[in-house]
């Protein structure tokens, strides 16, 4: 079993590294949670392991892990359905240093831009899921998970 992972991006260099472990990520919409008082956005997702991928093993594994983004200013959505949703992937895009917009792009054409004051992401890993929960698909329900 490989390790659980805590990155931290504070540059779009360490956002490109976190984009590529959340590439594929399986999200509910019920699972992002928008804190404004708190400037904080959480994703809750199931991402496949890709270390374990990478090491050969046959199998792939899903683990249930937490995307937080600090300083967000303000947080627009477009074509964000509800239901479930794949992560493609995470982009930065530079404003007036040291801020900027932070985007997560998901299938079908949705979007989740972040305006940030800085970049501050924590992608955490919270363990295998063993709920079942990996093969969600239409019509599947919520993870119930709840930061």
């Amino acid at each position: 079993m490989t390790a659980q992972l805590k990155l931290i991006a504070l540059d779009d260099d360490d956002l490109a590294g976190i984009s590529t472990h959340v590439q594929d990520a399986r999200v509910q919409t019920s699972d992002i949670i928008w804190r404004q008082g708190e400037k904080r956005l959480l994703v809750g997702m199931n991402r496949l392991d890709w270390e374990q991928t990478l090491s050969g093993e046959t199998a792939p594994r899903r683990l249930v892990a937490v995307l937080r983004f600090d300083r967000v200013l303000s947080c627009k959505s477009r074509n964000i359905d509800l239901g479930a949703l794949e992560l493609l992937g995470i982009e930065f895009h530079p404003g007036e240093p040291p801020g900027g917009s932070a985007v997560l792009m998901f299938s079908q054409g949705g979007a989740l831009r972040l305006d940030v004051e800085c970049l501050e992401c924590e992608l955490t890993d919270l363990g295998a899921d063993d709920l079942g929960t990996s093969d969600l698909g239409e019509g599947a329900e919520p993870s119930g998970w709840d930061a």
